[in-house]
């Protein structure tokens, strides 16, 4: 059994905490961070602090912070005999002040009141030495049926390829509720569309799946849609993305 303490109390370090109750591997002994009013949501199953001078002894710190807090963080956890690992794609390994330390990476989106399963949850794991990426390794499987040894490189330019396919997308459906929203037109007739598109690249190149105005170069099509377009954001985002697509398939036209 993997005794893990755990730092942050947000949003994924919550969706860790849950994933981490059910597994039979390891055991969330103790959650730290700086919100009183956070830590009272874990102080019902497990013990609590707000001193990071009075952090537990454990196999692994996991750090859940935002990126920009994790080298302080680490700082407290630097004389720990325990492996010191973060859970940020966009950070480096070497961000973390401990002698033994690691990545543990859930490639997932993670938003309150939304369960995850993280069986199914790439995590993607890095480590200083040999020992402690197979702790990082043993204490994945034991939450998700999918660990991968990712180097820092790697998964950095994974982080940039999920900010495109999730970010980006999400916000893009975004702007397309405010257009259903502006003319009283529901955006539950968009679901439908939204799943296929997300089904269709389980089994198909997205690239191959790629279909719409800019792909065919319906000039007439992406004319009127720039016309029924009145904000200047929204126009400049349409033709920014609808050049791509044409350049990027305009030989096969």
């Amino acid at each position: 059994m993997l005794n893990v303490v755990l730092l942050g109390t947000g949003n994924l370090a919550r969706h860790l905490f849950e994933a981490f109750s059910n597994a039979k591997g390891a055991k969330i002994i103790q959650v730290v961070g700086r919100n009183l009013n956070d830590l009272s949501w874990f102080s019902h199953h497990c013990a609590v602090s707000n001193d990071f001078t009075e952090i537990f002894a454990a196999d692994v710190y996991l750090i859940a912070v935002k990126d920009d807090a994790i080298g302080e963080v680490s700082g407290f956890l630097a004389e720990k005999k325990g492996i010191v690992a973060h859970t940020s794609g966009a950070m480096e390994l070497d961000v973390i002040k401990a002698a033994k330390k690691g990545v543990f990476y859930p490639l997932q989106t993670f938003s309150k009141g939304r369960t995850v399963h993280f069986k199914n949850i790439p995590i993607c794991v890095e480590a200083s030495d040999n020992k402690s990426l197979q702790v990082l390794t043993q204490l994945g499987r034991s939450v998700s049926d999918n660990v991968q040894e990712i180097d820092s490189d790697q998964r950095k330019k994974l982080h940039l390829a999920a900010v495109f396919v999730n970010n980006f997308t999400n916000y893009l459906y975004s702007v397309g509720e405010a257009l259903c929203l502006e003319n009283d037109v529901s955006f539950d007739l968009l679901k439908p569309l939204i799943l296929e598109t997300a089904l269709k690249v389980q089994t198909m190149s997205p690239k191959k799946a790629q279909t719409g105005p800019a792909r065919r170069n319906d000039r007439e099509s992406m004319q009127m849609h720039l016309e029924l377009l009145t904000d200047e954001h929204k126009k400049t985002l349409y033709t920014l993305l609808s050049t791509a697509i044409k350049e990027t398939y305009e030989k096969e036209l």
